[in-house]
């Protein structure tokens, strides 16, 4: 066990590549109750019957920091119609990630989580070869199936339109 958790680290930390857009769409979303820094427990069924936006991102990247400003206009857009999460893992925890929430104004959860949703959303295999990046986005519709998933700095993720034309899509 003590070999696995360094092993799991590494592959979440040494993140250089990711999936193709769309290349994990298409199926039920992973069930999932994860607290945020207040101890709360969030569960992806208490957003049913909504769609949800899962932002797994890291406090100190970047494209993530852009994503989190974009991700606030897409929530002003369609309000309560719509759930947003953000995910974080290590190295993040609660003092880095309550001070990234407060810094963009999030008026959605953060949520932490050990690697294991991670992984389910992901499709990961301890013996598979496949690194992460950060941000990845996951659009779930209000039935629990991920419909589009993909990562945030591409460019056809990147703005408030793109993400609108997905959830309008879902909303008819």
């Amino acid at each position: 066990m003590k070999r696995t958790i360094p092993a799991l680290l590494a592959m979440l930390l040494g993140a250089t590549s990711l999936f193709a857009a769309g290349e994990l769409s298409g199926r039920r979303a992973p069930g999932f109750s994860l607290m945020d820094s207040n101890f709360t427990q969030h569960d992806l069924q208490d957003y049913q019957g909504k769609i949800v936006v899962i932002d797994f991102m890291q406090t100190t990247c970047p494209v993530c920091n852009k994503v989190a400003d974009l991700l606030v206009k897409v929530k002003d857009k369609y309000g309560d119609r719509i759930g947003v999460i953000s995910i974080v893992t290590l190295p993040d925890n609660f003092k880095t990630a309550d001070a990234f929430a407060s810094s963009h104004e999030l008026n959605w959860p953060v949520l932490f989580d050990s690697g294991q949703m991670m992984m389910s959303y992901m499709k990961m295999r301890p013996d598979g070869n496949m690194n992460v990046h950060f941000p990845h986005i996951f659009i779930v519709d209000a039935a629990g199936t991920i419909r589009n998933d993909f990562d945030g700095s591409e460019e056809a993720a990147a703005s408030v339109e793109s993400l609108s034309a997905q959830i309008d899509k879902l909303l008819k």
